[in-house]
């Protein structure tokens, strides 16, 4: 698609929407019952459609995609119109009498760029947050997934007025040309690299910009666990999709003491849950495309392989892999993995793990595992990361009661649930006062005022 298409898109959405057409909440209730009725239309499509792009099982393609969204949607039609309400704040004493207000207003045309890896699931969920918020939207899925943007593309044309959500497919062309349009949002989820350039062509317009990135997510372990339970969760964490997920563990730090008893359980794990040879299982993804196969099997060259390792470049097959005696100079160290390459080093104590994860960049999400509520404390309190979760992994992305989103190198800004309709909003103070009287002595000529006015004005903008 050339640049002027690309502007008469944008143009047509911008007159839709200063029509005010997206602005009344039962426009904003209806285009989101649609969004979930096509999503649920659509289901065995959107799901043979993942499983085309990167083998995607069905259990997977619905659970981590399509009901993600559904209970979105669900969530926001039943709680935006509270969302939505003026909200009064306090006034202070000197502007009485007066009332004050934070309103909720649409940003206007919005751009939502995704990434491959949940390829519908990343389209939509923001998706949801725009339509609530009253914008109009386009979006731009990823072209490594094509079978899902084109499902996505289906989909959003057979059910919406292009003028209000419109989908443009292309590789990364099609992205910097959108990018150089005037849009009012911009909602970027990919890798920090390509982060970095959205965030440039943002800066050009001064269009406010969410970044959600990756990073490189740590997992550290404490010597009081329950060895089972943390194997288990921590293994379907870091291969469920083939670890393409920007939230899955990226390294483990593990106590010493638990080390060789936790792998060996992770490695039972791996074998329940997709067999001898997981290349034969029907739950085990494949890497989406032979770039990232080759850039995940160019990070098995340091350390110990001590699972996996093995690989079918027919198939985009990596087996769920476990390196050990990983050293913080390696290469896979050096990157995301993005892939099913799970590095492990040891530690002798909390405050040694503490500081490793503290010299790298902050990471989008940060996982400790442990039964010592000391231990649990300090991990809140002396790291940094977008979000943590004790126990588990993954659990903190998947609720829409909690922000998602990262820190510093791993992005900035949130959403999902009602940190969705706020990201998409613009909130607009309001005050409002009345004529019953006027204080004469804000006004010039100010006189010998100052004196009295330092004595009263704290009292007064309280």
């Amino acid at each position: 698609m050339d640049d002027s298409a690309i502007a008469e898109i944008v143009g047509k959405q911008r007159s839709y929407f200063d029509l005010g057409n997206t602005r009344p909440v039962s426009f904003r209730l209806k285009q989101l019952k649609a969004l979930k009725q096509a999503v649920i239309d659509n289901e065995k499509k959107i799901s043979a459609a993942l499983w085309s792009d990167m083998r995607k099982s069905e259990f997977e393609a619905y659970t981590t995609e399509i009901e993600c969204v559904l209970c979105e949607t669900e969530r926001h039609i039943r709680n935006f119109q509270s969302w939505a309400r003026p909200q009064k704040v306090p006034t202070p004493l000197i502007h009485f009498p007066a009332s004050s207000y934070v309103y909720s207003e649409p940003f206007g045309v919005v751009l939502i760029i995704a990434p491959w890896n949940y390829p519908f699931h990343l389209t939509l969920l923001p998706l949801v947050g725009a339509i609530t918020a009253g914008n109009c939207a386009v979006l731009k899925p990823s072209e490594i997934a094509p079978h899902t943007a084109n499902a996505i593309s289906t989909m959003v044309k057979e059910n919406f007025d292009p003028s209000f959500i419109t989908v443009v497919e292309g590789d990364a062309k099609t992205s910097q040309a959108l990018l150089a349009q005037k849009f009012d949002y911009v909602f970027f989820t990919g890798g920090s690299n390509i982060g970095r350039i959205v965030m440039e062509a943002c800066a050009k317009n001064l269009t406010p910009v969410t970044l959600e990135l990756g990073g490189k997510s740590p997992c550290i372990v404490d010597k009081d666990i329950n060895v089972e339970y943390t194997a288990r969760r921590i293994a379907w964490g870091k291969f469920f999709n083939a670890g393409q997920t920007c939230v899955a563990p990226d390294y483990l730090l593990v106590h010493k003491d638990v080390k060789t008893q936790l792998l060996e359980s992770m490695r039972k794990c791996v074998e329940q849950f997709y067999g001898k040879n997981p290349l034969q299982s029907p739950d085990y993804t494949r890497i989406v495309n032979e770039i990232h196969f080759n850039r995940i099997l160019g990070l098995l060259k340091d350390g110990n392989i001590i699972l996996g390792g093995d690989s079918n470049k027919d198939e985009l097959y990596i087996a769920p892999t476990i390196i050990d005696n990983v050293s913080v100079e390696y290469k896979v160290m050096q990157e995301e993995i993005f892939g099913p390459v799970l590095p492990v080093m040891d530690y002798d104590d909390l405050t040694q793990a503490i500081s490793l994860v503290n010299r790298l960049p902050k990471p989008l999400s940060l996982y400790f595992f442990s039964r010592n509520k000391k231990n649990q404390d300090r991990i809140q309190r002396e790291t940094t990361s977008g979000g943590l979760c004790i126990n588990d992994v993954v659990g903190q992305m998947v609720t829409s009661y909690l922000p998602f989103g990262g820190v510093g190198t791993s992005g900035f800004g949130n959403y999902h649930g009602r940190y969705s309709f706020d990201t998409f909003s613009h909130k607009k103070g309001v005050l409002k006062r009345g004529f019953l009287f006027d204080i004469k002595a804000r006004y010039p000529p100010y006189g010998g005022r100052l004196r009295l006015l330092k004595r009263v004005l704290p009292y007064a903008l309280r």
